[in-house]
């Protein structure tokens, strides 16, 4: 990794598990204070004593919270403030997804997705470019975790999960048109994958019906989306890697 993102800040939500446990990994391996956040830290606190245990460069942080709620995420993002500086790097990686259709979804389930995957990451992603602003950090860098439900909708209860992440696609674009327009170097990556094969499908469908499409579609291994967002961290200051779009080998 570049040596100028050594010692730097990195904030990962959605951090206990999967992909996001992944990435706190990564980053702490490769030299950076990562803070990661969830709504029960118990396997980040472990993650983060394994890692200082292998003489991991980095280090891992843990802060409880649930970024549905606008308080919690105000309330870490001033701790981080407090105990490490600020963020230089953020990655919207909280995400859920219900079986909730259209025409008979239970609204507190549409509710639930829009908080977290739209709202959540939204605000996160303002206090972070707040927290470069205040620093001068012009070469900081927003990552948001979306999906390939963002950008074609299939078959299935997942319609509303679909517009939350097409919601991400387009706050995406929108905050690289807004950092432009203010002639600001700080960049915004979307990483958009398919099926993985992590606890998402698991808590969405449930035992049975995970495994069935499991062994029905191809999927991604969690280190595939990882290696994506290393890649964009580590392409050079005045390239904008926007939006990489990740499907497993004969998906349909």
């Amino acid at each position: 990794m570049a040596d100028r993102w050594v010692g730097r800040v990195a904030l990962v939500t959605g951090a206990s598990a999967g992909v996001g446990a992944a990435i706190v990994k990564r980053f702490a391996q490769l030299g950076l204070k990562v803070v990661g956040c969830a709504r029960n830290i118990d396997k980040i606190k472990t993650l983060g004593d394994e890692l200082q245990k292998s003489n991991a460069s980095g280090s891992v942080h843990a802060i409880k919270c649930d970024v549905t709620q606008e308080k919690e995420i105000l309330s870490m993002f001033k701790e981080i403030k407090e105990k490490y500086g600020g963020v230089d790097v953020c990655v919207n990686n909280a995400g859920l997804g219900h079986p909730a259709t259209i025409i008979d979804g239970k609204t507190e389930d549409w509710k639930n997705m829009f908080d977290v995957n739209v709202l959540g990451l939204s605000i996160c992603t303002r206090e972070a470019v707040k927290s470069m602003r205040e620093r001068n950090v012009d070469d900081g860098h927003i990552i948001h975790i979306n999906s390939i439900g963002g950008h074609m909708i299939g078959s299935g209860p997942f319609h509303v999960y679909c517009a939350s992440k097409y919601a991400v696609t387009a706050l995406t674009e929108g905050l690289r048109q807004e950092l432009r327009e203010t002639k600001s170097h700080i960049r915004v990556t979307g990483i958009s994958p398919g099926l993985i094969k992590t606890e998402f499908p698991l808590r969405a469908l449930g035992q049975e019906a995970a495994q069935a499409l499991y062994t029905k579609r191809p999927s991604l291994e969690v280190d595939d989306v990882v290696n994506a967002v290393i890649y964009t961290i580590q392409a050079p200051p005045h390239v904008q890697v926007h939006d990489i779009l990740i499907h497993p080998l004969e998906h349909d």
